[in-house]
């Protein structure tokens, strides 16, 4: 599927008058397109402070000591505010514990779901053109490359027959989505006025059928209405004479109305049933046969018609063409990721003294990242966001690493002399009404391990990258680009208008389970019960269509049945839509049916990872156990177990194992020294001393094992 988001080696610490937090201690995961990944803790275990990292709206008094955040071609962590705005609601939009934290009380909900939606049509339009542009002068330029200057009349010529009839696709697109919106307006605003009818409330009756009459005849459209036009005129017709004679007294001229209306809407459905056409393979036809008249056949036949043509006359010639480009691409980026490994030796013997200088430094740098932007493979649509992201990651990297050799021996003599002056008040006794700020001090071997990493990962990946370049499917990777360019030609003539905005809102308030949407659309927050202001929050996420939700603790505020309905959307929302979730929640039972993969984490460290099987059927971190204990279900008859002590204090986090002084199973080891991770299979691994080969063989607590045994049992959670 692929990876959508990628974290790697995340630190992140706040200022506090007590100290520094180390609230995200050095954690990496990643998530796939339509893949639930679940992040369990305690309250202060760093979870909720990884997501908003990736959101880009920590505290103020954050401080990101290293690692990064990969979306999109992007590391999050580097990007500024205007470019993080594009991204955050839009691409990745997020769900909070208290939906009125995500709602204003004074703006209706309908309004507070269609600004997201109008807001990224406009952005959307835009960008889709200039990318657009941008892919097909990539292309041309690659062709070039591969055939030659002869061939570049000829090269240039495919190019703009391509730009050419996607152009003439374009204006039919146009034309037929408006005729299609306004076919959809015309059908919510006879069910609208049925619904007020049926219902005998107040409403305007011949107003409502004057703009009916008005409306009909934009949706005529060859490619949509045809067949139907005699049919709409005389509705048309219809509609008018209704509306003169009205009687708004009798109820024999109401249902006149109601019938005809339903007749009318039952008619705009059935033409918008129809088969889409197919616009790029019509565009090209039309372009080649402009008299053709291309409504002599049902639009089924059209599409395979114009489809035939185009790969006969154009496509399929332009593919083999586009493929050779595609193919040229990605041989240059590997003989370029061949050249990084070369020169890669020498950056890690410099860095890895430890005893370099900043000139020096910057000159490693720059030459490494000027052979990592060659690797750039601009035909590849699925960015690279390692090789995207790594100059400005090493750059920061050496920044942050001189930043704190000017700044730590500053620090250290600042709270030397502060805590002598503080000293020196007490003894003399006076009253201190003040605190000494901690040094903020950075260890640099850490810093100089962040900028190795970066390199060793960048390595590491075009190590893979090389071995793998004979299995690259070159021709399905064109077909992708072929794609790609359609979905952005679409994007730009798609225009959204309020109307269309306000019926996709009351659509989604359908999907998240609103009742009388319609009517619910026009109410304030404070209307809402609990559970419903959930669903509006989720409503407001999904209206930019997002790639990525984010879900923290979204239930924890409701009652268990409200809770239950509000996963059992989630979880059908996410398979429906292929989205990405991340779901962070204190209770391992919220998402046993929901999750993908779950990272277990504990005082800023993510202490276990695995598939939902792998953490409820084989738990091996004695954190796990405590967490799987304390959670309740329907069997358990013997008393729950609680976790016993408190979370550690995090300005002081722990040598050795963070959950040692809590852990019955606790070895020596535990104490002095941070346990690796050890694989238990491929996809799950554990950060805990028990699973040494050399560790004492120890068992789950019984509650647990007997759990398990009865969930097997049951063939599931």
């Amino acid at each position: 599927m692929g990876k959508i988001l990628e974290v790697n080696n995340l630190k992140i610490s706040f200022r506090t008058q007590g100290g520094t937090v180390k609230a995200v201690r050095d954690i990496s995961f990643d998530i796939e397109k339509g893949e639930t990944l679940a992040i369990v803790g305690e309250s202060g275990s760093g979870k909720s402070v990884t997501t908003k990292a990736i959101l880009g709206i920590l505290a103020g008094n954050s401080i990101v000591e290293g690692g990064e955040i990969l979306f999109d071609g992007k590391d999050l962590l580097k990007i500024d505010e205007e470019e993080m705005h594009k991204i955050r609601g839009d691409k990745i939009a997020m769900i909070f514990q208290d939906p009125l934290s995500s709602l204003n009380p004074i703006v209706k909900i309908g309004k507070q779901i269609t600004e997201a939606m109008l807001l990224k049509n406009k952005a959307s339009r835009r960008i889709s053109r200039k990318e657009f542009n941008a892919m097909l002068a990539c292309l041309k330029k690659n062709l070039i490359e591969v055939h030659g200057s002869a061939a570049s009349a000829e090269i240039s010529e495919k190019i703009k027959t391509f730009d050419k009839f996607n152009i003439v696709a374009i204006k039919y697109e146009t034309a037929y989505n408006d005729a299609h919106d306004k076919a959809q307006e015309l059908i919510a605003d006879i069910g609208e006025m049925l619904s007020y009818m049926e219902r005998h409330q107040k409403i305007n009756v011949k107003e409502k059928l004057g703009d009916i009459a008005k409306k009909l005849p934009r949706v005529t459209n060859k490619f949509l209405s045809a067949g139907y036009d005699d049919k709409l005129a005389a509705y048309a017709t219809t509609v008018a004479s209704l509306k003169s004679s009205y009687d708004e007294k009798s109820e024999e001229s109401a249902a006149k109305v109601m019938a005809a209306l339903a007749e009318l809407k039952a008619t705009l459905e059935e033409i918008l049933s129809a088969s889409r056409p197919d616009f790029f393979r019509i565009g090209y036809y039309s372009m080649m046969n402009p008299s053709a008249t291309l409504v002599d056949m049902s639009i089924d036949e059209l599409n395979e018609m114009t489809l035939k043509f185009l790969d006969e006359n154009f496509m399929k010639d332009f593919i083999s063409l586009e493929t050779s480009a595609i193919k040229h691409s990605a041989e240059r980026s590997i003989a370029a990721k061949k050249k990084v490994l070369e020169a890669i030796p020498e950056a890690r013997t410099y860095f890895g003294t430890k005893k370099f200088d900043k000139k020096g430094a910057k000159a490693q740098a720059k030459k490494l990242s000027a052979l990592v932007s060659n690797c750039i493979d601009k035909l590849d649509i699925v960015k690279d966001s390692a090789t995207y992201t790594f100059g400005s990651a090493l750059n920061n990297a050496i920044d942050k690493y001189f930043l704190a050799v000017k700044n730590n021996p500053k620090e250290e003599a600042r709270f030397k002399k502060q805590s002598a002056k503080r000293e020196k008040l007490v003894k003399r006794g006076k009253t201190v009404d003040w605190k000494v700020v901690p040094a903020v001090v950075y260890d640099l071997d850490d810093l100089t391990d962040n900028i190795l990493k970066i390199i060793n990962n960048i390595a590491t990946k075009y190590e893979n990258d090389v071995a793998n370049a004979e299995n690259v499917d070159f021709s399905a990777r064109a077909i992708a680009f072929i794609d790609s360019l359609k979905e952005k030609a679409s994007l730009v003539v798609y225009k959204l208008t309020k109307r269309m905005a306000k019926e996709k809102a009351i659509k989604l308030m359908d999907e998240v389970g609103i009742p009388d949407s319609r009517i619910r659309y026009n109410q304030y927050p404070f209307e809402f019960s609990g559970g419903m202001r959930q669903r509006i929050v989720i409503a407001i996420a999904l209206s930019a269509n997002p790639d990525i939700l984010i879900c923290d603790e979204p239930t924890t505020a409701l009652d268990v049945t409200i809770q239950a309905q509000i996963l059992e959307l989630i979880n059908n929302l996410k398979k429906e839509r292929n989205l990405s979730v991340i779901f962070i929640t204190h209770d391992l039972g919220v998402v046993a049916n929901i999750a993908d993969k779950i990272a277990v984490m504990y005082a800023g460290k993510i202490v276990e990872y695995g598939t939902a099987d792998d953490i409820f059927y084989d738990p091996r971190h004695p954190y796990t156990w405590a967490l799987l204990s304390s959670m309740p279900d329907l069997d358990t008859e013997e008393k729950l177990e609680a976790i016993p002590g408190t979370p550690p204090n995090m300005i002081y986090p722990p040598v050795g194992d963070a959950f040692a002084a809590r852990n019955k199973y606790a070895l020596k080891i535990d104490f002095e020294q941070q346990p690796p991770q050890f694989d238990v299979t491929p996809s799950h691994w554990a950060a805990t001393w028990l699973l040494h080969p050399e560790a004492p063989k120890v068992e789950p607590p019984q509650i647990i094992k007997e759990r398990i045994e009865r969930m097997k049992k049951r063939g599931g959670m």
